[in-house]
């Protein structure tokens, strides 16, 4: 998201994009739980590509929300993390899950969603 210190910035324009994306919400909450590889990813989000998922990781790299590590083994292993600036990110995926929750209460539907438990 390249922002330059010489444009005026909306601040929730600014968050809604660092976060904004079909899987970037998805990914820092999986990496709130723990650090995980490409390969562990890529097997949590079913249908998601490979080339998708890369640029995904990608983005949230150059925001800061996350870090890419590589480890010199063969073949290399590469894991992901959370910065400092990624963990800030909580509290809005928190209260994102609990309004969810909340509409799906009142509006009486199930969640279907086994992996949403709360952080």
């Amino acid at each position: 998201m390249a922002l330059l210190n010489s444009e005026p910035c909306c601040p929730f324009r600014t968050a809604q994009s660092l976060i904004s994306g079909k899987y970037k919400q998805q990914i820092v909450w999986e990496l709130m739980k723990h650090n995980l590889r490409f390969s562990e990813l890529l097997h949590i989000f079913s249908g998601i590509t490979s080339k998708v998922l890369s640029q995904q990781l990608r983005m949230l790299e150059s925001d800061g929300l996350i870090t890419r590590t590589v480890y010199p083994d063969t073949p290399p292993k590469v894991e992901y993390a959370l910065t400092d600036l990624g963990i800030s990110v909580r509290p809005i995926l928190i209260a994102m899950l609990e309004w969810g929750q909340l509409y799906l209460a009142e509006n009486k539907k199930i969640s279907a969603c086994a992996g949403c438990h709360r952080q």
